[in-house]
């Protein structure tokens, strides 16, 4: 964990200008659902990672792909082994860069969209994804709703199962940031 949040440090430090502060959520919530015929499949997490730089607009998210708990272990388990193959993708990650300005000294709901990277399932693929910034009282916080294709991400459901999993999961993300100084 620690690990991940020191590159993504990086990444952001390296973009950064002198002198300017920049976000960093240590307990991103991240939540997945999908509905199929037979069964609905939902789990989530409050593991993710953010780094979120005001002066350029890049923004970062990591998550483990075991952090997600599921309802019932057998759903964990096929999702990590079957699906996701998260021992040999342990993780999914997304770098963009949001396009609107955004005025943190002002309290407000600003909505935004992203454009860059979603890396899932070893797979990149360029999306823009739409969300809110939230600034309250010099907090900020980041909401988004979005649909993941499974075949976008090479993730394959065995016909056997097809009625039990659906083809999109709806991913919903929220973090709230702490101010990291620079120096």
């Amino acid at each position: 964990m620690k690990y991940i949040c020191i590159i993504l440090l990086a990444w952001l430090s390296i973009k950064n200008q002198a002198g300017q502060d920049f976000y960093a959520c240590k307990n991103v919530k991240i939540s997945l659902f999908s509905t199929a015929p037979l069964e609905d499949i939902q789990a989530s997490t409050s593991t993710g990672t953010s780094v979120y730089n005001p002066a350029t607009g890049d923004l970062a998210f990591s998550v483990g792909i075991r952090s997600f708990q599921f309802p019932k272990s057998l759903m964990q388990e096929h999702f990590n082994e079957n699906y996701l193959e998260s021992d040999k993708y342990p993780r999914a990650s997304f770098k963009g860069k949001i396009k609107e300005p955004i005025d943190l000294t002002k309290n407000g709901s600003y909505p935004v969209n992203v454009t860059g990277e979603l890396d899932v399932h070893g797979v990149k693929q360029t999306r823009t994804i739409a969300g809110t910034v939230v600034v309250n009282n010099g907090t900020v916080s980041m909401l988004s709703e979005f649909m993941v294709k499974c075949v976008d991400h090479h993730i394959d459901i065995p016909t056997l199962v097809f009625k039990h999993i659906a083809e999109s999961i709806k991913m919903n993300v929220s973090a709230t940031y702490t101010v990291v100084k620079s120096s």
